[in-house]
């Protein structure tokens, strides 16, 4: 079994491991909105660089509260015009999934940055969608469930008691596949973006199931990538566009 995660425009990359053979698990945000390094991406598509890239400063500079008026400021008059151009660059990003993912075993959920419905709809046959469910791969059972953090209010996101809703459901498994991290400082800290991202109800759910393995991605450049709660050896599987390289389970 094959691991990866924050994809965020690397399809080509995902293609390759794709075709590395044997099942796939990808643990969400396909989606690249915007590569906080350089400024590409779909937001950089739809409102041009100039805008991003002062957006970008204004978030380094204030947090997200500056950032947020200012995009709000520049779209104001123009929602649906952004909404039609927005849902055809998503639409021809996930069509470029499919592509990745046609004819491998492959199991997937959302991260943060995606779009649930639009992705699971896009997917092409014999790729399996999951969220909140069980599905066993090699002989373990592998539990999976998307979404990251609420911060922004966004489709991927879900607030953290739907989190422990769905995790909860899952009841004992193997292995614990999520997008968002556990409530672990080392885990969770993105050291160059400065934020902290996780999700007290995976923590939980560790400490009380004690999965022997935790796979995770959203936190692109964390203080370690391994950790140990409890009885879980917790592993961080992103950050696939910039590493392109998948994990192998065991």
């Amino acid at each position: 079994m094959l691991l990866v995660a924050d994809v965020h425009g690397a399809y080509a990359a995902l293609a390759r491991v794709a075709r590395q053979g044997g099942p796939l698990v990808v643990l969400g945000d396909f989606l690249n909105l915007v590569d906080y390094r350089d400024g590409s991406g779909l937001l950089c598509d739809l409102f041009g660089r100039d805008l991003v890239q002062e957006v970008l400063h204004l978030r380094r500079q204030g947090g997200p509260g500056a950032a947020n008026q200012r995009w709000q400021a520049w779209a104001l008059g123009r929602e649906e015009e952004i909404s039609q151009r927005y849902d055809a660059l998503v639409r021809a990003a996930y069509q470029e999934v499919a592509e990745a993912l046609q004819g491998a075993e492959a199991y997937v959920t959302h991260g943060n940055a995606d779009r649930p419905r639009l992705l699971r709809a896009c997917l092409p046959p014999g790729v399996q969608y999951v969220d909140g469910g069980i599905v066993e791969i090699d002989g373990f059972r592998v539990g999976i469930v998307g979404g990251g953090p609420h911060v922004l209010g966004v489709p991927g996101e879900a607030p953290d008691e739907g989190l422990a809703d769905r995790l909860a459901g899952l009841g004992p498994v193997d292995v614990l596949c999520t997008h968002a991290a556990p409530a672990v400082p080392q885990l969770s800290h993105d050291v160059i973006g400065g934020r902290c991202k996780h999700s007290p109800a995976v923590l939980d759910y560790l400490l009380t199931w004690a999965p022997r393995w935790h796979y995770f991605g959203d936190v692109h450049q964390p203080q370690a990538v391994s950790w140990r709660v409890g009885g879980t050896s917790c592993h961080n599987v992103g950050y696939f566009r910039l590493t392109g390289r998948a994990v192998r389970h065991g």
